[in-house]
């Protein structure tokens, strides 16, 4: 391990009050209810002996919470315990995770999110990266796709790079700052030769205030997945204009993959599960086999694959712990040429 990687792995940092006094009271609130739940509890006891709480640091509506609320669903039956999922949006999709990351480790309280901690770590967004937390389990890889409204003059994602040049500094892109859609455009501009300077990035919370965005005609396109837009795309409100995969979704069998349109990029959001450091191993583990027991059904993956577009690909603990290494550096790789492109 070198040096860099050993100063992130002592990370500890505080969560800075510029998040504002609302997001105190619910800091406050919610430290209340966690310590409740786990107040009494000991290494001796049966655990869980009470629900346990599922942080997503987005809102409602969008992918993460779609495929989480879905997941948990079946996992809560193998844990023999309620899993209650509570929606925490703010700064850039790190409140929910500084909230985890300061929770007791006791396993009451697991965060569920994906690469946009490592990539707001890098951005300079926020002061921890993954490493700041125990692994638990990568869950699935979920495609993503670039989007417009239905009328939109483009209608394939190869004639977006065209109408850029068309109306430099006009088109408007939805993102998350520093999270996977900001991410996934700045790579999508530099494979499809688009000058990141000659487009409008315009910053939402999450993605289903992009979705309501693109729907009102407010942005030109958007970075969606099947779990937060598929009916849409079903319905022709909205237009999926690629998918950022190596073969074409079952849900979309007529959109061509990004690949198919001459723009080499295959993008996917990996969501897992992350529980504060030093959480007892042994409970790390119930959790994750409670999850692979869910993810076994033949229903619910057939559901994630075929309605959501998102792989299960079930990886428990040190081999999570070591994927997301692996990625870290390949983010951190990207993120510096990417910066330097722009």
């Amino acid at each position: 391990m070198n040096t860099k990687q050993t100063e992130r792995r002592r990370q500890r940092g505080l969560w800075s009050s510029s998040s504002g006094w609302g997001a105190i009271v619910l800091l406050g609130w919610l430290s209340l209810f966690v310590g409740a739940s786990a107040h009494g509890q000991t290494q001796a006891e049966p655990y869980p002996a009470t629900d346990m709480t599922l942080v997503l640091p987005y809102g409602e509506g969008g992918a993460t919470d779609v495929l989480f609320r879905a997941i948990a669903e079946r996992a809560q039956v193998a844990l023999q315990a309620p899993i209650v999922v509570v929606n925490m949006p703010g700064s850039g999709a790190t409140l929910g995770a500084q909230f985890v990351k300061e929770s007791p480790p006791d396993g009451y309280t697991v965060l569920g999110s994906h690469q946009t901690i490592d990539l707001a770590y890098l951005s300079g967004l926020s002061n921890f990266s993954h490493e700041a937390f125990a692994p638990i389990a990568l869950l699935t890889r979920t495609v993503n796709i670039p989007a417009t409204y239905a009328g939109h003059s483009v209608s394939s994602a190869s004639q977006i790079a065209e109408k850029v040049r068309e109306q430099p500094g006009k088109l408007l892109f939805g993102v998350i700052p520093n999270s996977t859609d900001h991410f996934f455009w700045l790579h999508f501009f530099a494979q499809a030769g688009i000058d990141a300077s000659d487009v409008q990035f315009v910053q939402y919370p999450d993605t289903g205030a992009q979705v309501v965005a693109l729907l009102g005609r407010e942005l030109d396109f958007a970075m969606l997945n099947l779990p937060s837009a598929g009916a849409l795309f079903a319905s022709g409100a909205l237009v999926p204009l690629g998918a950022a995969s190596e073969q074409r979704l079952a849900a979309l069998p007529s959109v061509p993959t990004l690949l198919e349109q001459g723009i080499t990029l295959v993008n996917t959001t990996d969501r897992g599960l992350f529980a504060p450091l030093n959480t007892p191993p042994e409970r790390l583990d119930v959790i994750a086999t409670a999850f692979r027991q869910a993810l076994e059904a033949p229903d619910l993956a057939r559901r994630l694959m075929d309605t959501h577009g998102s792989l299960v690909d079930f990886r428990p603990l040190e081999a999570y712990g070591q994927y997301l290494d692996e990625q870290y550096q390949q983010l951190e790789s990207l993120t510096q040429r990417l910066a330097f492109e722009r």
